[in-house]
């Protein structure tokens, strides 16, 4: 393998992946902005799911949510959890009750109305995302869920699909890692700004 042609690739595929973004889903990063706007203003809060890399991505926008993003803005916490963190949780979830519930248990637990669950699954398919999107929508709670490649199931059962148009998995989650990013930062101007 080249290594300087790979790192020129991918640095290249990932420009253009951000690209399509901007083209392909800037209705649905403002429609995601407005509705956490509003979650917050509610006194709601988001919960977060995802497995592996998507698991981080649920710790990193928890964190940067309930710390902050923009060192300008003097804020209060937001109200987020991310349902990847907890060990005990997950490991007597995965044991007892199997580790496709675990976060609709967390969901059912710690979910209310008019709450955000944002679920993250570069496929889609996540069996435990998709029973956690479940249990959301059985608690009347908005769901906004970071997909990739064709969305999978979850793309048909979220209120707020945001699909990244691509099918490499890199991509797709430095796709996610960037529109949050820009999520939360416009969520922090349109509250404390």
């Amino acid at each position: 393998m080249d290594k300087r042609k790979f790192i020129i690739d991918s640095l290249v595929e990932s420009s253009e992946t951000k690209i399509a973004i901007q083209n392909q889903c800037m209705d649905e990063i403002l429609s995601a902005v407005d509705l956490l706007v509003k979650t917050f203003k509610d006194g709601k809060k988001l919960l977060l799911c995802g497995n592996g890399g998507s698991a981080a991505d649920c710790q990193h926008i928890a964190t940067e949510l309930m710390i902050r993003l923009s060192h300008d803005i003097a804020r209060p916490a937001l109200p987020a959890i991310a349902l990847t963190t907890d060990t005990s949780n997950l490991t007597a979830g995965g044991n007892d009750i199997g580790f496709e519930n675990v976060f609709a248990r967390s969901v059912e637990g710690l979910g209310n109305e008019g709450d955000v669950l944002l679920a993250i699954s570069t496929s889609g398919n996540s069996a435990n995302v998709i029973r956690a999107v479940e249990m959301a929508i059985t608690k009347k709670m908005k769901v906004i869920s970071f997909l990739g490649g064709t969305g999978g199931k979850l793309k048909e059962l979220a209120h707020l699909p945001i699909v990244i148009p691509s099918y490499n998995v890199q991509r797709i989650q430095e796709g996610h890692i960037t529109i949050a990013h820009i999520i939360c930062e416009l969520v922090e101007d349109n509250l404390y700004g």
